[in-house]
């Protein structure tokens, strides 16, 4: 009897861990936008071989986290200001369409309990035992749940696509600006109109939630790094 191949798990082990470790490195500021990222040195530190490195640094630019230069080298993403606006335009056209798919819902009450309790967790994560990685989740994971209670999945998929991005974009803030931007208190508004039923204000204030978030959240220097 011939035994089917199955796949190495010590391998695929090995890969998720350094996927998870690298991803955490750059949505931690330990790896900066525009950081060179060396599989030779990265898998000395980490003990593991480059080809697993290199897996998972793939994955990485796929999720839009690492962008390779002219010369093939990879680095951490750096977004132009032109990048910002772009990126902050589209989520606002998403997670409109969204608002709009919640509000005309016969569940919209279930959905405003469940934001109710997306913006309790921001807010705990502004508390005295939160930190900055806490704080990034709690804000992405409401934006993320706003776009699923559209039960829309391609607008879902099309959404997860940014969340790369928006990481690099928050990573490269100055502390005060990140916690405007995150903040539950500059969150509430929108959930306050989805409970009314008030399209047209949940829109308006979508769009200067997104404006504002996108002028904090503008890199310090106002420039891009350069990619060789």
């Amino acid at each position: 009897m011939t035994v089917p191949a199955l796949p190495n798990l010590d391998r695929s082990t090995l890969r998720e861990r350094a996927l998870v470790a690298l991803r955490t490195a750059i949505t931690t500021g330990r790896y900066r936008p525009g950081d060179h990222l060396g599989e030779v040195e990265i898998a000395t530190s980490m003990s593991v071989s480059r080809g697993t490195v290199r897996e998972a640094l793939r994955h990485l630019q796929q999720e839009g986290l690492v962008v390779a230069g002219a010369r093939g080298m990879l680095r951490v993403r750096a977004l132009s200001p032109r990048e910002v606006r772009e990126l902050f335009q589209v989520r606002e056209a998403l997670e409109g369409l969204a608002l709009a798919q919640v509000i005309a819902s016969p569940d919209r009450d279930a959905a405003v309990a469940a934001l109710r309790k997306a913006l309790h967790r921001l807010e705990k994560a502004f508390g005295p035992s939160g930190d900055l990685a806490d704080q990034v989740e709690a804000d992405l994971a409401f934006h993320l749940l706003l776009c699923e209670l559209s039960d829309n999945s391609m607008l879902v998929t099309t959404w997860r696509h940014l969340e790369g991005p928006t990481r690099v974009v928050v990573m490269s803030a100055a502390g005060e600006q990140r916690e405007v931007a995150m903040s539950a208190a500059h969150h509430a508004p929108i959930v306050d109109a989805v409970e009314r039923g008030d399209a047209d204000a949940a829109r308006a204030i979508l769009h200067e939630h997104m404006s504002s978030a996108m002028a904090n959240l503008q890199s310090p220097t106002g420039t891009a790094t350069d990619q060789d």
